[in-house]
């Protein structure tokens, strides 16, 4: 696999991202375009019902796979920093937004706990934390 690092972290799914939603896009616009060229009521309905589907599809796909996704990130971190410690992750997490916990799962194991003491500290942005990563950890299995 190619190596990761913060500027190659970002994943497509090809099927909705280059497949489905191109074609609903396109599709939507024929049938806007139609609906003002021809004024017929049926081609404002089918527009209106093109932009549903899309927006029903993205938010249903994406809703399912990220509030799973971001359970397994929280436990993800709680065992990771438990497992380095010996102490529990919790009260580091209380102090931390989930944007930030996510973007310390990407820390190697030598410098995650300075990175969350750090994070806590300064409240740091997940950007920032990203870019002060020097050991990137990949992550490829998620959605």
């Amino acid at each position: 696999m190619k190596v990761q690092n913060y500027s190659n972290h970002v994943r497509f799914y090809a099927p909705h991202h280059f497949v489905f939603y191109p074609l609903t896009a396109v599709l939507t616009f024929i049938a806007g375009y139609k609906a003002a060229k021809e004024e017929g009521t049926i081609w404002f309905f089918v527009t209106a019902l093109l932009i549903v589907l899309i927006w029903v599809a993205f938010m249903m796909r994406q809703h399912y796979a990220l509030t799973l996704q971001n359970r397994i990130v929280r436990l993800e971190m709680r065992h990771k920093y438990s497992m380095l410690t010996g102490k529990d992750f919790e009260p580091m997490e209380e102090k931390l937004s989930f944007e930030q916990i996510a973007a310390l799962r990407f820390a190697s194991d030598e410098e995650l706990v300075p990175l969350v003491v750090r994070t806590i500290k300064e409240n740091l942005s997940p950007k920032t934390i990203k870019e002060s990563i020097v050991s990137w950890k990949a992550d490829h299995m998620r959605v």
